[in-house]
């Protein structure tokens, strides 16, 4: 459970009654309860021991640790999540989804795969959707290969990296080659962590560690951390779909409901190495989208395959609190020209795509205005009064469709046929005309329209 302030004030000089002010609080009750909040930082109190200054900040630490592979823009952040069930908050950090890269494979297969990573890319409600990392594995069981496999990559992609190997010289002379980057090192286990741990220490960066079961994590992480080394990806050894759901599920809740600091951790998960076929690796993937995987290694991908596990990770990994929205504005639909139709919508996401996609195949170019109402939809807009005359009307002289055009008549969604009256009143000069009542009458109802004011 995380630390309360009635918790840390015991700890704070004088049991929380010395209340000397230089932390910036008038009373140490008071620094206690922001620190509980994360309003502070423990070395604002200048009296704490080193003790319990370590002892608090290990303490008010996030359950499960933050963890960066990569570098810059296209680095990816894993963990740092806060609930068990999305409807409860929300998840945080999206899964990384990754694509295995063998050096046993020719050289053609490497790129088509480095291609790939680069290629697909599927934009979504206002977002581009996409694959995140390349792992790169020691299958052959030379360094050489492996090394030139490591060398070609990094020198084509600034994609975050994963270094598979079970020689650990190798899985170091590799990391040597990228260090810069921060690619994660795996496996870490039981028989080479004693020699692991002077290497990693020596060019630090996120280490993935490999048991046989959650014990053996607990041992790995537990010795890792008395080496002062903290950014741990955990994989439970779990090579069956039941067994993987059970460790993933158990790892989550002893990090989040025991505050259990030993798996504190993301976990990454290995469908490539749990399935027969690609039918059965994607259905594994999908499971760990939805079973707390922080990253997930794919043998490889068709865009068929990989769109809706994106899709599914886009679902599982918004806010459920907050309704997807689009930037409010003035969308130009095809070619749009001064005497274009102007239409009017709300800013959720879905309705954007919905109408946006239905004008492109009226095959009429238009001008879209989307009015903010904050996510939500034409009808529950209205009824929340974020979609009436009074807004719409300083919207539409705000957004600067009056420079597009030269006619002034506005198609407003006919589900709100009812604002009509207060459009007109709000908008002088302007013709407001009631379109459609469901989007997918405006291909019929768009160029018939048009051909009106034509003749």
């Amino acid at each position: 459970m995380p630390l309360k302030g009635t918790d840390i004030v015991k700890k704070l000089p004088e049991s929380g009654k010395k209340n000397c002010k230089e932390c910036g609080f008038p009373t140490c009750f008071a620094f206690a309860m922001k620190l509980a909040s994360g309003g502070t930082t423990v070395d604002k109190c200048p009296y704490l021991s080193p003790e319990v200054k370590a002892e608090l900040e290990d303490a008010l630490a996030p359950p499960i640790r933050l963890v960066t592979i990569g570098r810059g823009e296209n680095s990816l952040q894993i963990g740092n999540e806060e609930v068990i069930y999305r409807h409860e908050k929300t998840f945080i950090h999206k899964p990384g989804i990754a694509f295995l890269i063998s050096d046993i494979e020719s050289e053609a297969k490497v790129e088509e795969k480095v291609e790939k990573l680069r290629g697909l890319q599927f934009p979504r409600v206002g977002l581009t959707l996409k694959a995140d990392l390349l792992a790169l594995r020691n299958e052959s069981g030379e360094k050489s290969k492996f090394e030139a496999l490591v060398r070609r990559v990094y020198q084509n992609t600034d994609a975050p990296l994963i270094l598979i190997s079970e020689d650990t010289d190798a899985l170091f002379l590799a990391r040597d080659i990228c260090a810069d980057r921060s690619p994660l090192v795996y496996p870490i286990t039981k028989e080479n962590i004693d020699e692991a741990i002077p290497k990693i220490k020596e060019k630090p960066t996120p280490v993935g560690v490999r048991g046989q079961n959650i014990e053996d994590l607990i041992f790995l992480t537990t010795k890792l951390k008395d080496a002062g080394i903290g950014d741990i990806v955990l994989d439970p050894g779990s090579r069956c779909f039941q067994q993987a759901i059970a460790d993933q599920t158990l790892i989550r809740r002893a990090a989040l409901k025991q505050n259990f600091r030993p798996l504190g951790y993301p976990t990454i998960g290995f469908p490539c190495f749990m399935a027969k076929d690609n039918l059965r690796e994607f259905l594994v993937a999908a499971m760990f989208i939805i079973k707390y995987a922080g990253i997930i290694v794919l043998s490889d991908t068709d865009k068929e395959s990989l769109l809706p596990l994106l899709v599914q990770r886009l679902s599982i990994y918004t806010d459920p609190r907050i309704p997807m929205s689009v930037e409010d504005k003035v969308y130009e639909i095809l070619e749009a020209t001064e005497e274009s139709p102007v239409l009017l919508t709300a800013n959720w996401a879905l309705t954007y795509f919905i109408v946006s996609g239905e004008i492109e195949g009226s095959k009429v170019s238009s001008w879209l205005c989307v009015k903010n109402t904050e996510g939500l939809g034409v009808l529950t807009a209205w009824a929340a009064g974020k979609f009436s005359g009074d807004t719409i009307g300083p919207f539409i002289r705000k957004c600067g469709i009056e420079g597009k055009v030269k006619h002034r008549r506005l198609i407003i969604p006919g589900k709100v046929a009812r604002i009509k009256g207060e459009l007109e009143e709000a908008l002088p000069g302007w013709e407001i005309i009631v379109g459609p009542r469901e989007a997918a009458e405006i291909p019929a109802f768009l160029p018939t329209l048009v051909r009106q004011w034509q003749n």
